[in-house]
């Protein structure tokens, strides 16, 4: 005997495939890795008399997207960083420097006893 009763077709339930979404979304937060970026501290020009701890020897660096300036003299960026013992660094950007530029500038100057950096604007 063959049933006489027409096909119907249920609705597709939802919930599972919602389920499993969460699941996906759940698995791919919990093992990825967020990579922590360190901080780069800046002092901020300003105009006024300058202080008694003010370094008496201060360096002019012009940094753009492919070139570098010390003083007037292109240099390289490892050149630039044998040339610098002590003072203060003046950092004047281009247009055109990127901000990557600026921390790649930053990073080879960071840690370095008695020597100052401030970005000009």
């Amino acid at each position: 005997m063959r049933n006489a009763a027409p096909f119907v077709r249920r609705a597709v339930s939802m919930t599972p495939l919602i389920d499993v979404v969460f699941l996906l979304l759940l698995f791919f937060m919990l093992t990825s890795t967020f990579s922590s970026f360190a901080e780069i501290e800046l002092s901020q020009a300003t105009a006024g008399a300058t202080t008694p701890d003010t370094p008496s020897e201060r360096v002019f660096v012009q940094l753009g997207a492919t070139r570098l300036v010390l003083n007037g003299a292109p240099v390289t960026l490892d050149e630039l960083v044998a040339q610098l013992d002590a003072g203060q660094v003046l950092v004047s950007l281009d247009a055109d420097a990127s901000a990557q530029r600026l921390v790649d500038l930053l990073v080879r100057l960071r840690g370095r006893d008695g020597l100052s950096v401030m970005v000009l604007e």
